[in-house]
């Protein structure tokens, strides 16, 4: 019975969310039973260009080491932040999340490689904690029972103490300037005089990913409105 609780819980978590944190389970669990090594998963230039290994891109973002208190500790705030992210700003808007992500992946993949990052997972929480903290600035964030802050002082946080789990600095770094990055152009440029919005989704992923009522904004057409 509690399996299936939780399995209808875990149905109920908004899609992105859910299929993302399985995958993330998904291969680290591949890992741990040795069906998978970190040598098939991580971002390598040559092997995706020249070898054709082409799901490098996909897996650096799946792989957030092995079982212990960092995977959990990363799991959790993923899980939690990005579902807040979808059941929040971007509500009825599963093809902008998408988006959101496909746009931080390429540019975390092309300034990864500057920094010779071989697995991005983490900075893409920390991207999406990051644009969750800026969208909800009078929110208070509660630490862990130890620090009781405002929501953008969160990515430091989380920063500070993947410091001292043995995390490097540089991927925290790069998830918070990606997050800002997009923060930028969707939330503060497209509200500045001559400001204009520079990330359109494409509408492919709209028509293949959203439900026009699912959308806050949706005003259904006459002949949509119940007749009285």
């Amino acid at each position: 019975m509690a399996g299936q609780g939780l399995a209808a819980g875990f149905l109920q978590v908004p899609a992105v969310t859910r299929a993302y944190t399985a995958a993330c389970v998904l291969t680290t669990a591949a890992v741990q039973l040795e069906l998978l090594s970190p040598f098939q998963l991580y971002f390598n230039p040559h092997l995706v260009f020249r070898k054709f290994q082409v799901w490098r891109l996909i897996t650096t973002f799946l792989f957030f080491g092995p079982l212990g208190f960092g995977f959990f500790f990363n799991m959790l705030f993923l899980f939690r932040y990005c579902r807040m992210l979808e059941e929040g700003s971007f509500r009825g808007r599963k093809a902008d999340f998408v988006f959101m992500f496909l746009f931080g992946g390429v540019l975390m993949t092309l300034l990864g490689f500057l920094g010779s990052l071989f697995f991005l997972g983490q900075a893409l929480m920390a991207m999406l904690v990051y644009v969750w903290s800026r969208r909800s600035p009078q929110v208070r964030v509660n630490f862990f029972g130890l620090l009781n802050f405002q929501a953008p002082f969160l990515p430091w946080a989380l920063m500070g103490f993947s410091m001292l789990l043995g995390n490097s600095v540089l991927t925290d770094l790069l998830g918070i300037v990606v997050g800002h990055i997009y923060y930028f152009l969707e939330d503060v440029f497209p509200n500045q005089p001559g400001g204009k919005r520079l990330l359109l989704t494409p509408s492919f992923l709209k028509l293949l990913l959203d439900d026009p009522q699912e959308d806050p904004n949706y005003l259904p057409l006459p002949e949509e409105q119940p007749q009285p």
